[in-house]
């Protein structure tokens, strides 16, 4: 580290002509010749990455416990990170189990596996689950950044309609829940990230202008929240609750716009913003990636969840020479070639993810890096995708929390240990104390 006599602001930015640059974490954001030991630390950063479909295990788990672990097959191109890896075999989601409501794996493995909750079986607007372990620390730390959390995807995201036995489409699209009836779908436009992230960066627009657009956008929230507002008194009492949730979206929007413009003006990186969706699912992959990395790094927001895909995606891969539908091929009744093409899609997914990974290694904060500081989990709510169990799930946590992780290792837990318990767990890291999350019987020793 490089002690300077100068110090900078953390929420410092580089002003121009329109617009203001957010900084990084700087050497010189440390105040001068502070003692080592009392060196406030880099904020600790949360991402979730969720794959449909469940994977082939045999392929995914380690033949051994312990530091000396091997990554074989499907995790082989995360080999180069496996001193920034906790591999965890054994958790279960049993919320994701039919406990009495028939078929559904595929909407009850999304909706439950970060909630921790058993999904409400209905095709109605009556949804119902749980709130999220990642919504529950973005309440925690989202007033420190401009956006408490991101959602992102690399699917289309209905959150109506029916999509598997009787669940509601909310269900299979949406990871993160913000309620126990508000789903937050993912976004799957990179430019609609970009701009939620950085805000309108086209610089040939004159101030009075922009000032005119803030004007507009502003009024008509408050429009749209006096209006819906005088209508509670003429509504019963669940739908009293509806306008409530709606009206709390409202007024996070009104939040980010009022940040936005205590920053200065708008953030704009170094990146052009994107046009659209890619056409190749791995360059689509990459751009969400990419963006989630300049998030963390200008600290615009400290929580993220992706998903790679919804549960029961029929998506084919031809590019890696998959040309069946991802869903389909997952029913593989142990066939030898259907696995081998099941374990291609899972290791490509794993390819994309690993280089998420380089590029939070290579991305310099404070003394260390953002991998240093964050924690990455990686998995799915399905194991064995050929008989939908909940059990001895594929999970992962990359990355170091700021020193709260021990990473290195693969470890495995005591048969039918909650997921929720490791989620407990990561919460602890990002500042948040619960006793207890959806079915949890405990916290996960990960130091």
């Amino acid at each position: 580290m490089i002690i300077t006599g100068k110090h900078i602001e953390r929420r410092s930015f580089l002003k121009g002509v329109g617009v203001a640059v957010a900084l990084p974490m700087l050497d010189a954001m440390i105040p001068a010749l502070k003692a080592a030991s009392k060196l406030e630390k880099s904020p600790t950063r949360m991402s979730f990455v969720y794959v449909p479909n469940g994977v082939v295990m045999d392929n995914w788990t380690p033949a051994t416990l312990g530091a000396n672990f091997e990554m074989d097959v499907t995790l082989k191109p995360l080999a180069a990170f496996r001193n920034q890896t906790l591999l965890i075999s054994g958790l279960m989601d049993n919320n994701g189990n039919a406990l009495g409501d028939g078929g559904g794996d595929h909407a009850r493995a999304a909706s439950s596996f970060l909630t921790a909750s058993h999904p409400k079986k209905t095709e109605g607007a009556d949804i119902h689950v749980g709130v999220s372990a990642d919504q529950i620390v973005a309440d925690f730390v989202g007033s420190k950044t401009r956006l408490g959390s991101l959602q992102l995807g690399l699917d289309d995201s209905r959150t109506v309609g029916h999509c598997d036995s009787g669940y509601s489409c909310a269900y299979t699209n949406s990871i993160s829940w913000k309620s126990p009836t508000t789903p937050l779908p993912p976004e799957a436009n990179p430019r609609a990230v970009f701009e939620r992230l950085f805000g309108e960066v086209d610089t040939t627009i004159d101030a009075a202008t922009r000032a005119r657009r803030a004007r507009y956008r502003k009024s008509l929230l408050d429009m749209t929240r006096d209006e819906t507002a005088s209508l509670v008194n003429t509504l019963g009492a669940s739908d009293k609750r509806k306008v409530d949730e709606y009206l709390d979206s409202i007024r996070e929007v009104e939040k980010q716009i009022e940040m936005a413009e205590k920053d200065g003006r708008n953030v704009t990186p170094d990146m052009e913003e994107p046009a659209g969706i890619p056409a190749v699912y791995a360059d689509h992959a990459r751009l969400l990636y990419d963006l989630q990395v300049l998030a963390f790094q200008s600290d615009l927001t400290r929580v993220t969840s992706m998903v790679m895909g919804r549960e029961g995606s029929v998506r084919t891969y031809d590019e890696i020479g998959v040309p069946e539908p991802h869903h389909p091929l997952s029913h593989h009744r142990n066939l030898p070639e259907s696995l081998a093409k099941l374990t291609k899609i899972n290791t490509f997914h794993v390819e994309l993810f690993s280089q998420f990974i380089a590029k939070l290694k290579a991305t310099p904060d404070g003394d260390g890096n953002l991998l240093d500081r964050s924690m990455i989990l990686y998995g799915c709510g399905i194991a064995d995708s050929n008989r939908h169990t909940h059990e001895k799930l594929p999970v992962l946590v990359m990355g170091g929390a700021n020193g709260g992780i021990g990473t290195g290792r693969h470890i495995a837990t005591k048969e039918d240990t909650p997921v929720a318990n490791l989620f407990l767990s990561l919460m602890d890291r990002m500042g948040v104390q619960k006793d207890t999350f959806g079915d949890s019987t405990g916290r996960l020793e990960i130091a």
